[in-house]
């Protein structure tokens, strides 16, 4: 259905959206051939193909998008960088713990692990207040989504098991030095 609003209406003008082959110039000729013939006093202006109809209608919402992805990646390094400071703090702390366990017959597997799930207990934390923050900051975020709800289960669970990998890649330096400590250095310190 095509709207036409005369001259002396209030109304700015009307879009007509014409669906064809072939590129915008080709249509954009064939559709002012078409308005002329019926009527030479409507203009034809702003010819545009839909896709950038839509990028021009969205180009307000992409850069506060490009600063909140920019933010999360930011986000996302900090706490790679903070959960790997606070367990290469902790293993210095408990290398004596480290080396009797080892000296008493720990495996490498068993330290390492000591470690990593030390890391993943701080992650499980970390995330279940992050999805409490994350839904309590919902209505602020509603305005810049499009095609999904703010409460979407997949971006939920995606951005855990981000969260969980980016923390166990974090953990496993301070793991791998951890499983390196010397067990008759460790004795002979005491």
């Amino acid at each position: 259905m095509i709207y036409y609003y005369p001259p002396a209406s209030p109304q700015p003008g009307f879009y007509l959206v014409v669906r064809g082959r072939g590129g915008v110039e080709p249509l954009a000729r064939a559709v002012r051939e078409v308005v002329r013939a019926q009527d030479r006093s409507v203009p034809v202006s702003r010819v545009a193909s839909l896709e950038s109809q839509i990028s021009d209608t969205l180009q307000g919402y992409r850069s506060p998008m490009l600063l909140l992805a920019l933010f999360s990646i930011v986000a996302l390094v900090l706490a790679a960088i903070g959960l790997y400071g606070v367990l290469a703090y902790a293993v210095r702390l408990r290398s004596r713990e480290i080396g009797v366990r080892m000296a008493l017959g720990a495996g490498l597997p068993s330290v390492v692990w000591l470690v990593v799930r030390k890391g993943l207990q701080l992650t499980l934390v970390g995330l279940i207040l992050g999805t409490l923050g994350a839904f309590a900051a919902t209505r602020v975020l509603q305005g810049l989504l499009f095609g999904t709800s703010t409460t979407d289960p997949r971006t939920f669970v995606l951005v855990a098991v981000t969260m969980l990998a980016v923390a166990l890649a974090a953990s496993l330096i301070p793991a791998r030095r951890a499983s390196r400590v010397d067990p008759m250095m460790v004795l002979r310190s005491d």
